[in-house]
């Protein structure tokens, strides 16, 4: 007989039939109720033993994440919250768990700090909460790819090792095979790359879109989802040292084309989660309530977390320029009672109080600002006519702020060459890049969505670490 999913179990068992489940245990009640989950749901499998004709060698090794494999049939359960349980009739241990082992670690029974999960994320998927996240965490990741695929996108596999940076986003982290201690010199004293793997200095790669640019040139719309790294010492709840990133590319858009793609593609990832993952939100809704309720009354989310899905999905996004946007911060009351930590004016990079001030107070939805300062944005970003701004885009959601970072991209060779001139960027390092311009250069447009951030927003943790397996942080590398 095969094995059946607790999940399948739950939604499809039929009373009387015969089945072989395969799971953990969650807990052993009075010799006789063992609550069985195997990882495909939240909610756990009762099934019921009779203990009298129980091993004894074997009842002594049913505790608390012990793997077993239980075989019976399906009766009508005599509890509340689920319609069938499984009348054990034989049992299986395949895998011990000694109790003095478990006590130390995070699948003792009891509430634990996410702090103390973090030191053992190899244990961390056996808890509800880590459970819940990483089964969403996939299902956002399978509803991007339907996404994109359903609309006729293609997916690009863009480099990790990478010669530029793309982004101008500060430090990288260098890939290398040449010896630390000691590496070939030039007669300055230099390195010399020359002697290394790949015969010039080269990096863990910032962003995808660059190359994804290229590819949108002829396939029309491609997009990435991928690895990427930053080298910044940010030991922040909003940083890490390795992400994944989602980055569409589409020839032929123009800034307003982008904005519509990404109103709909973030609208789309949030009616999935509530369609597809109802009791795993369900369980991390209950979950931020009762943290909330610790929290003082003014520093508690106006919103619960599925309420917060539902706002984005229900709400048309509000659309205006980043000059309009700093018009509004600054005739708000909230600016003249001095309530901002940070300064308003035109030119500054938003802070995250002043984008939710704008989401969660002013305008009660979703917004897309646009038309950045050229010298807050990165140098492939379109100039406008103005001369001084550029045609970039951020999304604003509740509760997080910039979600989504996006432009028309400057397809002038033109300007581009001033532009990396301005950015002091080599021409050089860049002539694949360039060279594109040469070549029946169109507009285009793309955007970039964090991974980590959209999983932290549909999930309500906040702290990035707590939404990817094995965070890599300044001086963590562990697992």
């Amino acid at each position: 007989m095969k094995r059946t999913k607790i999940i399948d179990v739950l939604n499809r068992g039929q009373i009387g039939e015969s089945i072989i489940v395969k799971g953990w245990v969650r807990s052993f009640r009075n010799n006789r109720f063992i609550q069985m989950n195997d990882g495909s749901t939240i909610k756990n499998l009762q099934a019921v033993v009779d203990f009298e004709n129980l091993d004894e060698e074997v009842l002594r090794k049913i505790t608390t994440g012990a793997a077993l494999s239980l075989s019976g049939k399906l009766v009508e359960s005599q509890g509340a919250g689920q319609a069938v349980e499984l009348q054990v009739e034989t049992i299986e241990v395949l895998g011990t768990a000694h109790p003095d082992d478990v006590q130390k670690t995070v699948m003792q029974p009891k509430k634990h700090s996410l702090e103390f999960l973090r030191e053992q994320a190899h244990l961390r998927f056996r808890t509800n909460t880590f459970g819940a996240v990483f089964r969403i965490r996939h299902a956002v990741a399978y509803a991007i790819h339907k996404y994109f695929n359903d609309r006729g996108y293609y997916y690009i596999h863009t480099p990790i090792i990478t010669g530029s940076d793309a982004e101008g986003a500060g430090e990288m982290f260098r890939v290398s095979t040449m010896d630390p201690m000691n590496p070939p010199k030039n007669e300055d004293g230099s390195i010399n790359y020359k002697e290394d793997f790949f015969g010039k200095p080269v990096n863990l790669t910032v962003s995808g879109h660059v190359e994804a640019d290229l590819a949108a040139t002829a396939l029309g719309q491609v997009y990435t989802f991928g690895p990427t790294f930053r080298a910044e010492n940010s030991n922040t709840s909003r940083h890490l040292a390795e992400f994944w990133m989602i980055e569409p590319e589409v020839a032929f858009n123009d800034l307003r084309d982008n904005m519509d793609l990404t109103e709909d593609f973030l609208k789309y990832i949030c009616q999935y989660v509530m369609e597809n993952c109802a009791d795993d939100l369900q369980f991390l809704n209950d979950r931020e309530a009762q943290e909330q309720k610790q929290k003082p009354q003014n520093e508690r989310n106006e919103l619960t977390l599925i309420e917060r899905l539902q706002f984005v999905v229900n709400n048309e996004f509000k659309r205006l320029t980043y000059t309009e946007a700093i018009d509004t911060l600054l005739n708000s009351s909230h600016y003249k009672k001095k309530k901002f930590k940070f300064e308003v004016k035109w030119g500054i990079d938003l802070q995250s109080e002043h984008e939710r001030y704008l989401v969660e107070k002013e305008f009660k939805c979703p917004v897309i600002l646009s038309d950045y300062p050229a010298e807050i944005k990165a140098f492939y970003m379109r100039q406008n006519d103005d001369q001084k701004t550029v045609a970039a885009m951020d999304v604003l959601f509740p509760g997080i702020g910039e979600i989504v970072g996006g432009s028309q991209r400057e397809e002038r060779l033109d300007i581009l060459k001033e532009k990396c001139k301005a950015f002091h960027i080599p021409e050089e390092e860049l002539w694949w890049y360039m060279d594109t311009r040469k070549f029946g250069t169109v507009p285009h447009a793309g955007f970039g969505l964090g991974f980590e951030r959209m999983i932290m927003f549909v999930t309500g943790m906040t702290n990035i670490r707590d939404v990817i397996p094995f965070p890599r942080t300044p001086l963590n590398a562990e697992f």
